[in-house]
């Protein structure tokens, strides 16, 4: 856990505090990464957010060559529709 509140682990700042601890750890053998980018996708949003390009950021910045980044989103090969309320009259 790097941040002290909960509302802070989905933020910028969070994920990047979390790869430069991951290249730490790295340095000892891993010098290059291939990224592998998953969004949430299906009947959902497909962009990834804010927190993806803080951690690719902080990952460069620590001296780690990036190789490939593959965006590994799932995608909908049906007709599904998004969640949303009922349909119809209500009474």
């Amino acid at each position: 856990m790097k941040v002290k509140a909960d509302r802070d682990e989905s933020s910028p700042y969070g994920v990047m505090l979390a790869a430069q601890d991951v290249s730490t750890r790295c340095k000892l053998g891993i010098n290059a990464l291939h990224i592998k980018l998953w969004a949430t996708g299906g009947n959902k949003t497909k962009p990834p957010g804010p927190d993806a390009q803080s951690a690719f950021r902080a990952l460069a910045r620590s001296d780690m060559k990036i190789g490939r980044i593959e965006d590994v989103t799932p995608i909908p090969t049906d007709s599904t529709h998004q969640k949303s309320e009922r349909r119809g009259r209500r009474l």
